[in-house]
């Protein structure tokens, strides 16, 4: 997993106006500047909010990246919340629960 590579492109594209304009025009150009999992540019592309979450992107990125693509602030509580029942725990990041770090 490339977490560093999300959120890295996350928040570009929530600060750069210009990379914002190339994941619209050239979204696949843009992605493959990135070195990222097919999961994680599956989840970007799709806008799947729940399984980003998961992956562990760091909530103030998600968020703004939530708003970017349309989703509203309740949609995005409850992305998150369907993520967790769909795709398990957090696997990394800053929301893992202590009992699941290894020690």
């Amino acid at each position: 997993m490339s977490l560093y590579y999300v959120q890295k492109l996350l928040y570009q594209l929530n600060r750069d106006p210009a990379i914002r304009k190339r994941f619209e025009e050239s979204r696949d150009d843009l992605l493959a500047e990135y070195q990222l999992t097919d999961e994680e540019r599956d989840a970007i592309v799709d806008g799947d909010i729940g399984l980003l979450y998961v992956m562990g992107v760091n909530g103030q990125l998600l968020m703004h990246y939530a708003a970017l693509i349309g989703q509203e602030w309740d949609q995005y509580i409850n992305a998150m919340k369907e993520g967790v029942e769909k795709h398990g725990p957090v696997r990394e990041g800053l929301y893992t629960l202590l009992e699941d770090r290894s020690r």
